[in-house]
């Protein structure tokens, strides 16, 4: 038998090395494009197995780094030990960030989150393109501790059913007592390297507690674990059996082909409007949202109209189902916030009202 010939494969190793970016961000946007195809509800058990076993495979990577680069110098690992423990430590943490990415988009409002969800996505880019600065025991554990919170940001609501300041504050201390108990393993595996690089990390522990609570009370961080699956004005809602039917105005086609118009409603005096919307909430988590009729004032900007409070349970795959009414809205430009009870925003419906002296032309449309 001929011995296997690795010279065959010289040309495409060359070529891959040469467009190593170009692959390197191919793979970022297939990657993640993945993820967002194959993580399903944020409350199955596979998604929060999937979650850990991650979290277990960065950790440990970690860990066994750290400990051989504490040898002494004749017997620190090889290069070759060292690349395969910082792709593992790289893979997993790239496929943390990528999950969270594709959690937080899906719970995000991006009028209010964009600053968050752009500082998310820098931390999952930065991620792939620093493979060098993994090797490094600060880099690496800053991380993990930062996936290791957002985690658990997700983890604590799902755990108890509830969203809100007390849950997000139990996961930031569940967070930081893990890898409190982390660090201190890897203290007694090699103490002289964790010495060197400890008040890196606690610094830098420091900052992204900060970072993530400043997000959290500046209602810039989404509202997880909730989702708006659905959402829609109409001049009628009603339930069809298991279902809901609504009464959509018929808009002209070339309102329709405009990117970004929000619907316009023609309405007589005395007629209503009907806000709908679906959220997704985990299995057994009860909690509060609120819709806000907002006008936009000539002179004051969006006022209040009325807020409605909704007592939503969580479980349903399409979302807990629920409908607003406003009667005889003023003409002029209208939106409604769909928020949490602490005003988080979970998404926004825009649209404009008109009087007219006839009935407007509707077509029948199902909700899901």
């Amino acid at each position: 038998m001929r011995p296997f010939d690795t010279k065959a494969f010289a040309p495409a190793i060359g070529w891959a090395r040469k467009h190593e970016r170009q692959i390197s961000a191919l793979s970022l946007a297939g990657g993640f494009a993945f993820d967002s195809f194959t993580f399903g509800r944020i409350d199955h058990a596979v998604t929060q197995a999937v979650f850990i076993i991650y979290l277990l495979a960065a950790g440990i990577a970690i860990a066994v780094l750290h400990v051989l680069e504490s040898r002494p110098d004749g017997k620190k690992p090889s290069d070759k030990t060292r690349t395969i423990l910082v792709a593992i430590t790289q893979f997993a943490l790239g496929c943390l960030l990528s999950g969270f990415c594709v959690f937080y988009i899906r719970s995000a409002s991006l009028t209010s989150s964009w600053p968050f969800l752009l500082a998310m996505a820098a931390i999952f880019i930065g991620n792939e393109y620093m493979r060098r600065y993994h090797a490094r025991l600060v880099f690496a554990a800053l991380l993990f501790f930062f996936a290791l919170y957002s985690y658990a940001i997700f983890l604590v609501p799902v755990a108890i059913g509830r969203i809100g300041r007390i849950p997000f504050l139990a996961s930031g201390i569940l967070a930081v007592v893990v890898f409190f108990f982390y660090m201190q393993a890897l203290a007694r595996l090699g103490h002289e390297r964790y010495r060197g690089a400890r008040m890196q990390v606690f610094a830098g522990m420091i900052l992204i507690t900060l970072f993530l609570n400043v997000a959290y009370f500046f209602r810039v961080l989404p509202p997880l674990p909730l989702v708006l699956t659905e959402a829609g004005i109409y001049h009628d809602v009603k339930r069809a059996g298991a279902g809901f039917l609504a009464a959509a105005e018929v808009e002209p086609p070339e309102w329709q082909a405009l990117f970004g118009t929000h619907p316009i409603l023609h309405i007589q005096k005395g007629d209503r409007l009907y806000l709908y919307s679906a959220v997704f909430a985990p299995r057994g988590l009860h909690t509060q949202i609120v819709h806000d009729w907002q006008w936009l004032d000539p002179n004051k900007g969006w006022v209040s109209q009325q807020r409605v409070p909704i007592a939503i349970v969580g479980g349903r795959e399409d979302g807990f189902r629920y409908y607003t009414t406003k009667r005889s809205p003023r003409p002029g430009q209208w939106q409604v916030n769909i928020q949490t009870f602490d005003g988080r925003a979970v998404g926004r419906v825009r649209f404009a009202v008109e009087e007219q002296a006839v009935p407007p032309e509707t077509t029948t449309k199902p909700l899901k």
